[in-house]
């Protein structure tokens, strides 16, 4: 979400006097020498700035994206109080990605899912970087960062997603009677901490243990692009069913503040909602896949079939790669709290906005 960006330098060049010498010079030389002579024990005076930067995606009410929006039809507001843009961009800027696959889908979604992933390769131009990675109980590095679409688009030809059946599970820690009832939540409430460890999903009337560890997935991906360039924009591109299993070592909260203390976005297609194709997610807060997009700054999409998947890749990828960069240095804030919430709003009616839900103060103090 947030991020320091490089220090203002300001350097004060200091004249460096000749050392006296036991004999004259002549008349020309001393000044010739002073001029020419490099500057000794001139250090830069650095003045700290503390900017938050925000990704912004403003779309109009057909869902497109609005790309024609001036630097004053945009206000910040953060605690409330609002907040003066020093800095604004609408240039689209290089992608540093990290693609995330759900690898423990149902088996008519992993057939859809696999028949589409060669297609995720064009949306991708020769200026981003891009890593594969897969998940189910714990994360796995299929490809690391390349800028080689070629290379990415072989290996998810090649790639074979895992899937499971509706076979029950034998698990009498976890298994109640067939039928007798909905499943055990796979997670607890937001930032309550992981859930049981036992969890369990229902299809039709038979049970298979959940093992997916969704936060961890996220957290590997984030910890993956934090060291990437900072004139890139840092994206997780997630396609997965949004179950999310007891094992994870890591909570929502957890991961949600690395995510945002990196200036990591969450795109996410969510593979079992039977809504129109492109619709982004209005609501916030009804899963963790679609929060962890809401309060990154990213977005939801909806698709389970491989023509609605194969037309949502471009459209994920434009969306990040296109979004306005506002920054802005914090005034006024509520003292002695490190998470401030952040809002944007613009002049022009009608436009729905996206972007980060807040910034960690520390995220942002000199010297990080």
């Amino acid at each position: 979400m947030t991020r320091m960006i490089p220090f203002l330098t300001l350097v004060l060049l200091f004249g460096a006097t000749a050392d006296a010498q036991p004999q004259a010079p002549p008349p020309t030389a001393a000044p010739q020498q002073a001029a020419s002579s490099p500057q000794q024990g001139a250090r830069p005076i650095v003045i700290p700035t503390r900017l938050v930067i925000v990704p912004v995606t403003v779309k109009d009410s057909h869902g497109q994206l609005v790309g024609d929006l001036a630097k004053d039809e945009f206000r910040i507001f953060a605690d409330g109080v609002e907040q003066k843009i020093s800095g604004f961009s609408a240039e689209a800027v290089p992608l540093s990605a990290v693609v995330l696959l759900d690898n423990d889908l149902n088996e008519r979604v992993a057939s859809q899912v696999q028949k589409s992933l060669v297609t995720i390769a064009a949306g991708f131009g020769s200026s981003d970087e891009v890593a594969l990675v897969t998940y189910d109980q714990f994360p796995e590095t299929v490809s690391d960062f390349s800028f080689n679409n070629d290379a990415l688009f072989t290996t998810l030809k090649r790639l074979e997603l895992g899937s499971h059946n509706s076979q029950v599970i034998a698990d009498p820690t976890t298994q109640g009677p067939i039928g007798a009832g909905p499943p055990p939540s796979t997670a607890g409430p937001i930032g309550s901490g992981p859930p049981p460890a036992a969890s369990v999903r229902l299809h039709g009337t038979q049970r298979y243990k959940v093992t997916d560890a969704l936060n961890d997935a996220l957290f590997a991906a984030g910890d993956m692009l934090k060291a990437r360039g900072r004139d890139r924009r840092k994206i997780i591109f997630l396609i997965s069913d949004g179950t999310n299993g007891g094992s994870n070592e890591h909570s929502f909260d957890e991961t949600l503040r690395s995510l945002l203390v990196d200036d990591i976005s969450v795109y996410s297609i969510s593979v079992t909602h039977s809504v129109p194709v492109g619709k982004a997610l209005l609501q916030k807060g009804a899963l963790e896949l679609q929060k962890y997009a809401a309060d990154t700054g990213g977005d939801t999409y909806y698709a389970g079939k491989q023509p609605e998947l194969e037309r949502l890749y471009s459209a994920v990828t434009e969306q990040a790669r296109n979004e306005y960069t506002l920054t802005f240095s914090p005034e006024d804030i509520t003292k002695g709290q490190d998470y401030h919430p952040i809002e944007v709003r613009v002049r022009r009616p009608d436009l729905n906005i996206e972007t980060r839900e807040g910034y960690y103060e520390s995220a942002i103090a000199p010297g990080r």
